[in-house]
């Protein structure tokens, strides 16, 4: 039998679709170079980490599977970002996503490189049935508290969704902002609808952030995003609170005022 160069083998089986793999490696299982051989230990290896990776994602929607087997038509995942941060708003997006809706990659926001983020914020944009993103401000924050600030952003970002959800999955403990809700701690990781709203609501407070950047350049927002980096803290002794700032927050309440 007539083989092909090692050299094409490997380009072969490096760069095929992982649906055509599996036939490229029963087609060259029997060739004895030590070449081909290392490259379809390879492809093996890519093959087993794709059946896991579907198989992760397909578990992100047992909840939602479930839940429609329960009676609910619209399933909506919810998550904030910026709680803990001293400057900027607290945000949260809403998410509703068909069901087994494939996006390759989704997880956590926190796990997730920001060029990542982006890329699968515009894949969920894409795909989704409808999401919506709310901030509250600063000063609604210093207002309320930062606890009912965050419940506000959520309620803001359902009541947004078109079509409404009848039923609401929330990170973390019950946010009471539904009559019908699910709270799943380290649901930012295990169900796919908040992974995707930790996702959406990341990248565009970053995106804010960055823009209002350029109004208040002494404190970095476009690297920090309003957290409480060593440098930012500094910044705020130094310069002291912006309008941006958290007044309720310390240390952005024990320092000087402009």
């Amino acid at each position: 039998m007539e083989h092909d160069s090692v050299a094409r083998c490997r380009e072969l089986l490096a760069l095929a679709d992982v649906k055509e793999l599996s036939d490229l490696i029963d087609l060259h299982s029997q060739d004895p170079r030590a070449g081909v051989q290392s490259a379809i230990a390879a492809a093996r290896r890519r093959l087993e980490r794709s059946h896991a990776e579907s198989d992760r994602l397909r578990a992100l929607f047992r909840l939602q599977r479930t839940l429609h087997e329960q009676g609910f038509a619209c399933v909506a995942g919810i998550d904030e970002v910026g709680r803990g941060a001293l400057a900027g708003p607290v945000t949260a997006a809403a998410v509703v996503l068909p069901l087994d809706v494939m996006i390759p990659g989704l997880d956590d926001s926190k796990k997730l490189t920001p060029a990542r983020r982006e890329d699968l914020a515009a894949v969920i944009e894409e795909v989704a049935v409808t999401s919506r993103v709310a901030h509250v401000s600063p000063a609604e924050i210093d207002l309320l508290g930062i606890a009912a600030a965050t419940r506000r952003a959520m309620s803001l970002a359902l009541a947004g969704l078109d079509p409404s959800p009848d039923h609401v999955v929330v990170d973390g403990l019950r946010m009471n902002i539904s009559p019908s809700e699910t709270a799943v701690v380290k649901g930012d990781s295990l169900v796919a609808s908040v992974a995707a709203a930790s996702i959406v609501a990341k990248v565009t407070r970053d995106a804010l952030m960055r823009t209002l950047a350029d109004q208040y350049p002494a404190y970095r927002f476009e690297v920090n995003k309003g957290y409480g980096t060593s440098e930012h803290t500094s910044a705020i002794a130094e310069h002291g609170p912006c309008s941006l700032h958290r007044r309720s927050f310390a240390p952005c309440t024990n320092t000087r005022l402009f």
